[in-house]
């Protein structure tokens, strides 16, 4: 039996050294991937398509909050993703179960809870910490109202919440004006949103402690 080939996206080298170490004996180590901001673990995703896990930091250069977890949901649905954090409140662990993650393991977790949850999830299942936050109405709403968006519409969602304008999002995606404008329009009526600055605001709700508020 093949073991997996994984990807480790994290900034601090070392981390994902030490990530890497300790699942040596349960994941591919000729075949690991690693990444240390959210648009190489874009570019990793395309170079190697036959990633069956991602343990992702959600506080990577690039990421907003949950930003990162969520495109990945979006643009690979069959890929499991493994969030490890150092923030380890039970509402961002929640959060984090809510927006499509198999599993939380704290940076601060032993070596031997990191391989029991990448077994675990490998084999299909989940692996979360006890969990004390209820579940939070406001964060399934905000996740099926992004769930709507496709990938391209995603990545020039949070060219908007950035403050770009049109002609500087179709610069940065190699895309036509004209072409980002269809976008931005699809996007404003996906996530019921009357103006731009109530999707960036929306954006914000996907940071660790942020908040969603339906009705705003």
């Amino acid at each position: 039996m093949s073991l997996p080939k994984i990807l480790v996206a994290d900034d601090h080298p070392l981390f994902r050294a030490a990530v890497l170490h300790a699942l040596r004996d349960v994941v591919d180590a000729q075949a690991t991937v690693e990444a240390a901001s959210v648009s190489a673990l874009t570019a990793a995703l395309v170079e190697h398509p036959d990633v069956e896990l991602v343990l992702l930091d959600l506080a990577m250069p690039g990421a907003r909050g949950f930003s990162s977890l969520v495109w990945l949901r979006g643009e690979r649905p069959d890929l499991p993703v493994l969030v490890i954090s150092s923030n380890d409140h039970p509402r961002v662990i929640r959060r984090a179960q809510q927006f499509g993650a198999a599993g939380f393991i704290p940076k601060s977790a032993p070596v031997e809870t990191i391989r029991t949850a990448v077994q675990a999830v490998m084999e299909g299942g989940t692996s979360f910490p006890p969990i004390t936050a209820e579940r939070s109405e406001r964060d399934a709403q905000l996740a099926a109202r992004l769930a709507q968006l496709t990938p391209q519409q995603f990545r020039v969602l949070l060219a908007v919440a950035d403050g770009l304008l049109n002609k500087q999002i179709a610069y940065e995606f190699g895309l036509a004006e004209n072409t980002v404008k269809v976008h931005v329009t699809a996007i404003l009526k996906k996530l019921e949103c009357h103006s731009r600055t109530q999707a960036a605001v929306l954006v914000k709700a996907l940071e660790p402690e942020g908040d969603f508020d339906p009705a705003a």
